[in-house]
Order: C-alpha cells, then structure tokens, then sequence
C-alpha cells in the first residue's frame, strides 16, 4: 500500500512539474508501481494476506467473547 501512495505521489508531481521530480524519468516514476505488483503477487502466493485475515478475525472474536464475558461479570480482573 505504500508502494501505490508513493507512486501517486510521484506521479501527480510528474505531471504537475513540481519539482526535482519533473527531471526524473518516468521509469523512476512509475517503479513504485511495479513494487507495489510485486508486493502483491509475494503475499498472495505466500499466504501472508490470508494470515493476516486469519490473525485479524481471531482477535476480534477474542475481544468479542471477552466483551460477553465482562458484559455477565464472569471476566477476571486479575489472575489470583
């Protein structure tokens, strides 16, 4: 994700011509771009996205469980 904001980034200051970024080339530009391809093929084809999602749906079924326990008072404070 910070491949594609950098790549818009540079990109809207390419085509405005703000800047040292108006000499570079667009090969420099557009190469955020091609990272941020790359990035998602790697997580995809590895499995880190879904691990992610894995990892996110777990806490929050452990915040909710421990919200329905605190909400009936069956929720320890501390460990005794």
């Amino acid at each position: 994700m910070y491949f594609l904001g950098l790549g818009l980034i540079l990109l809207l200051l390419k085509y405005f011509d703000v800047g040292p970024v108006a000499a570079l080339s667009w090969w420099y530009v557009l190469a955020p771009f091609a990272l941020a391809i790359a990035w998602w093929v790697w997580a995809d084809s590895s499995g880190y996205t879904k691990r992610k999602a894995m990892e996110r749906e777990n806490q929050r079924r452990h915040d909710r469980i421990d919200r329905s326990k605190a909400a009936i008072g069956t929720l320890r404070k501390k460990k005794r």
